[in-house]
This record gives C-alpha cells, sequence and structure tokens, in this order.
C-alpha cells in the first residue's frame, strides 16, 4: 500500500536556497587564495544549480550584478548579513564547543532550535564545508559528487549533515 511513497527530504527548496545562499555570501567574501571565488554572471554548467540562489540573494539585496565585471559582487547589506550569520555561528561554537554532540543536541531542541541549521553554521564557520568534495571524501560517502554546488542543492548533502545528531 505504501510503495512507492517518496519519503520526505529533510530540507524544503526554500531551505536549500538560504542554507546555500549563505554558503555563496562566504565564497564571495573570501579571498580566491582562501577558497573564496568570484560569481560570474554567466554560469559555467558546474555552477548552474546555483542560478536561483543567486536570485534570490539579489532579490534579498544581498548581492548585485556588476554588469561591467560581469558578475555578482557583494552589497553593504550581503556584508551585514554575512556579519550577523557569523555572529551566530560564533555564539553556537562559543557555547557548545565544549558540550558533546548529545547535550548540544538535546540543548538546541529544547530551545526549539533547528538543530540541522545549527550544523550547518557550525561546518560552514569552521571550515569543514569549505571545500564540499573534501567533505564528502573524508566522510565516505560513495560515489562523491564531483560538482560542489550539484552537492550543496542535494537532499544527500543534508542527509550527510543530519546523520551526525540522529
Amino acid at each position: 500500500m505504501f510503495e512507492g511513497r517518496r519519503q520526505q527530504p529533510i530540507v524544503s527548496r526554500e531551505q536549500k536556497l538560504v542554507y546555500a545562499g549563505i554558503y555563496v555570501l562566504k565564497k564571495m567574501d573570501l579571498k580566491p587564495a582562501d577558497g573564496g571565488m568570484e560569481m560570474p554572471l554567466v554560469l559555467p554548467s558546474e555552477l548552474s544549480p546555483l542560478e536561483d540562489v543567486l536570485q534570490e540573494l539579489v532579490n534579498a539585496e544581498l548581492i548585485e550584478v556588476n554588469r561591467r565585471k560581469a558578475r555578482f559582487e557583494l552589497t553593504k547589506k550581503g556584508l551585514a548579513y554575512l556579519g550577523e550569520i557569523i555572529d551566530e555561528a560564533e555564539a553556537l561554537v562559543d557555547e557548545f564547543d565544549d558540550e558533546s554532540l548529545e547535550d548540544a543536541v538535546a540543548e538546541l531542541r529544547v530551545r526549539n532550535v533547528d538543530v540541522l541549521r545549527a550544523r550547518f553554521l557550525w561546518g560552514w564557520y569552521d571550515g569543514e564545508l569549505d571545500d564540499l568534495v573534501l567533505f564528502q571524501q573524508r566522510r565516505g560517502v560513495t560515489p562523491v559528487e564531483q560538482w560542489w554546488a550539484d552537492y550543496l542543492m542535494s537532499d544527500a548533502f543534508y542527509e550527510e549533515l543530519r546523520r551526525d545528531y540522529e
């Protein structure tokens, strides 16, 4: 009777756009030598999964189109938002760094904090997620998705994060 029924993804499309947006803002803020990158207006095929993410960031006025340089650029509002996210992540790390995973997750749930968001921000902040191919390799994911934008927008990425606390 229940055959063929798909399990609901752990994150909605909207949540993926938010998380991926946070990820992209960091990439755009960092210098290339530190793992950052420019986001061209015409995306190469390996970055095409980010089209909707970039459009959402433009709509929210966190990035803007620089036609002269043919790329997207962070706005002052985007930098301020990035600062807020960094503050949120730092607060999580400062508070829970010495706690066991079980205690931290229990406390987050008591506070009705989204544990997946906390897990994402922790890995985003401490650099664990800077290279998503390396992230997969370290965790023994097979097959490894070589295009980080595809992996960032996949259910598999968020399921892998969830494995850490469930």
